[in-house]
């Protein structure tokens, strides 16, 4: 495809997942988990056989559209399914430190696709990759199949009550941010951190040519980027033992400001330290989240809150999207990565004069 039709699937998969993303969790908890857990898994063996067969653009779309279906029914669903399963056996204390280790998981595995990836590419053909990717979803979704969902939802329970209409459905949810306070800001600060660290997911390549970094050394970088996540994934849940979430909180929307500022203000070498910097921060976000929100609302809601949460992220990537195009665009990465730094600054300042009370 041109570079043209890649902007296009992209779009079609912002907008699709932004419109699939809060049906899906209100699905999860009026039925169940585990049928959109198998829904995800579905999507994804549909979307690696498609591109197998993939020669036209709108191949290329319907794939993404079963991309943003398969991760809208997996985000808030997976961790609801967890937290409830956890709460049936009693261990809901050790929900963070497991989603810390599932998100180790998923950064080892990262590492290990861009590492063999490209070497089984040359040896075999992109082809194999894809067919290699279509064997291995295959097999989550036999293991999906045989999840077994706690007791905890009318689908669960067999129960023949009658469902929320959904509009009635979205405002109990809407309610607990209400009633929930610090709740709110805790999603507003997963949120925020979300989006900018999306812009070093996406653009660390273009800052590290622009200070002259030779792309000889990418996969290194690629490697270290995921690699430098894991010790705030597995660490997560004892750091808010030490430090409390709050303190935390700001520590990260802290080290995120001051690291984004340095990339944009000093562009060289020393700026390779900020952008590992960062990395660390990144990897506590999604278990200190996770955790506080999962330990205080109601498993009716569990899905549903989870996936207000990756709604907003994705909000907040395609709106400062706009901004981090005009900045990059007038003042090259730098400009990009300095409005990043104002926004975490500014959400920094509101966040600690509004989480004094509101947040426990």
């Amino acid at each position: 495809m041109t570079i043209q039709y890649v902007v296009y699937t992209e779009i079609i998969y912002a907008i699709a997942i932004m419109l699939l993303e809060l049906p899906t969790g209100i699905l999860a908890d009026k039925w169940g988990r585990k049928p959109m857990v198998v829904l995800a898994a579905c999507m994804g063996c549909l979307e690696f056989f498609l591109l197998l067969h993939a020669s036209q653009f709108w191949h290329f779309a319907l794939v993404v559209v079963l991309a943003a279906a398969g991760s809208s029914a997996a985000s808030g669903t997976e961790t609801a399914l967890l937290y409830d399963s956890l709460a049936a056996n009693g261990r809901e204390r050790a929900f963070e430190k497991i989603v810390g280790r599932m998100r180790g998981f998923d950064l080892v595995a990262t590492m290990l696709a861009a590492l063999g990836g490209s070497w089984l590419a040359h040896q075999f053909g992109f082809a194999f990759n894809y067919w290699l990717s279509l064997f291995s979803m295959g097999l989550c979704l036999l293991l999906t199949c045989l999840l077994i969902e706690p007791v905890t939802s009318p689908s669960a329970t067999g129960q023949n009550e009658e469902p929320l209409p959904v509009k009635q459905f979205v405002r109990q949810a809407l309610l607990q941010f209400r009633d929930r306070p610090g709740l709110l800001l805790v999603v507003l600060a997963a949120t925020v951190t979300g989006a900018a660290i999306n812009f070093i997911d996406e653009f660390w390549q273009i800052y590290l040519d622009r200070i002259g970094i030779s792309v000889l050394y990418f996969g290194l970088f690629s490697a270290a980027i995921y690699f430098l996540q894991l010790p705030g994934s597995l660490l997560a849940y004892r750091l808010r033992d030490i430090f409390g979430c709050r303190p935390l909180l700001l520590i990260i929307l802290a080290g995120l400001t001051l690291g984004f500022g340095y990339m944009a203000a000093v562009p060289g070498t020393s700026s390779i330290a900020a952008l590992f910097l960062i990395c660390l921060f990144a990897g506590m976000i999604e278990p200190l989240a996770a955790g506080y929100l999962h330990h205080r609302i109601d498993s009716s809601m569990r899905a549903t809150m989870g996936s207000f949460q990756s709604f907003g992220t994705n909000a907040a990537i395609m709106g400062t999207g706009l901004g981090f195009g005009f900045a990059s665009a007038r003042w090259d990465i730098f400009g990009g990565y300095g409005l990043i730094a104002v926004l975490c600054g500014g959400f920094l300042t509101y966040f600690f004069f509004a989480s004094k009370r509101q947040l426990d």
